[in-house]
């Protein structure tokens, strides 16, 4: 599908794919962000939770791939420039952090899952994943696209598949958990901090704004990217409760529930699902960095070096690996997101949510008036 005529599915569902795919890894892939972020609040105050977490993406990346549109700007050096001025430093320093954190956390997924659900040591999964990213972050918009575009279309159908099969084994429990839970406090701190750090990787799928052609599409593509993203969160979230409150003390509560399962065949394909997110969200912010690189390469000296896409992968993801393996995933993600949470709240969503939406009213209404003139 070509930019000149791009169809609908490239106007308003590839962002959501994207952003659904990149999140996800970043997110909650094994079940340990859920626990830490979600299960506090209860089962239906984590509910509540997913819920503003969902409204917050949505308008967040509306307004964003609308500015992105309207400023034709799709990688996030232009984009802050825009936004901010010369304060689109702040958020760069800040992303590169988050960025280490989240490779971090990735790298640490990995070798968990490799470990609990193949006996291997945790290294041989970080490993593997540095291998992935790197491989997939070398490539083109075009091709990224088409790959996040295939996951996030087996990661849904799995994901439904293990819905099914715990409502099947652990339902009655299930119900039971909910029947007799309270809404518990903090449910909406706990969605809006979520949300805020998660928007962190809204820079990997700026690029997807380039297909748009209209406030139209802008809007829609943010308004259903934030039920698209989440929902593999809540069906995940539903089937933790087969083992809640005791789940939220395991380091990957997916392979605690398919361990109940005994279903080996199955417990293999998901792991290889959560692997696949995991190098989705670490190619897709490597992919944000490389794209930053490029658009700034000096033009005197011809096209940017397909090397340079390696490099700076490989570069990152040693370091974050290295990271990983001296902290360990809970504490990453217990310790890790906090601060840098309110910071991109800081110098992303309310700068987005006032400046950005003020420079939009404002040119959209200079153009206006310049027309009817």
């Amino acid at each position: 599908m070509s930019d000149a005529s791009p169809g609908l599915f490239s106007r308003m569902l590839l962002p959501g794919v994207a952003f659904q795919a990149v999140v996800v890894g970043g997110g909650y892939a094994t079940g340990r962000e859920l626990a830490q972020f979600f299960l506090p609040a209860g089962p239906w105050g984590g509910l509540l939770a997913l819920g503003v977490c969902m409204v917050v993406w949505s308008v967040v990346l509306a307004v964003s791939f609308e500015f992105a549109r309207a400023t034709q700007s799709f990688e996030y050096r232009a984009f802050f420039k825009r936004l901010l001025g010369r304060g689109w430093v702040l958020f760069e320093i800040v992303y590169i952090v988050l960025l280490l954190l989240v490779l971090a956390v990735a790298g640490a997924g990995a070798g968990a899952i490799i470990k609990s659900g193949f006996g291997l040591p945790s290294w041989v999964g970080a490993t593997a994943l540095m291998v992935a990213v790197a491989a997939l972050a070398m490539r083109g918009n075009a091709a990224f696209e088409k790959f996040l575009t295939w996951w996030v279309a087996f990661l849904v159908i799995v994901y439904l598949a293990f819905l099914v099969l715990i409502l099947s084994a652990f339902g009655d429990q299930i119900g039971a958990t909910f029947a007799g839970a309270a809404v518990g406090g903090g449910w909406l701190k706990a969605g809006i901090t979520y949300a805020g750090y998660n928007l962190a990787v809204a820079p990997a799928v700026l690029g997807t704004a380039r297909h748009m052609r209209s406030r139209r599409d802008a809007v829609i593509a943010g308004l259903l990217s934030g039920p698209m993203a989440i929902a593999p969160g809540v069906l995940f979230f539903v089937a933790m409760m087969a083992g809640y409150p005791s789940i939220g003390t395991a380091e990957v509560p997916s392979d605690r529930l398919l361990a109940a399962l005994n279903l080996p065949a199955f417990r293999l394909m998901f792991q290889i699902v959560l692997f696949g997110t995991l190098v989705d969200t670490g190619a897709g912010m490597i992919h944000a960095i490389n794209e930053r690189l490029i658009a700034a390469w000096p033009g005197h000296r011809g096209p940017a070096p397909r090397w340079l896409r390696l490099v700076v992968a490989l570069v990152l993801l040693v370091g974050a690996i290295v990271v990983a393996a001296r902290i360990g995933l809970i504490d990453l993600i217990g310790r890790g997101y906090g601060a840098l949470t309110w910071a991109f709240i800081a110098v992303y969503v309310i700068p987005i949510l006032t400046i950005g939406v003020w420079k939009l009213r404002t040119d959209h209404a200079s153009a206006a008036a310049s027309a009817q003139w």
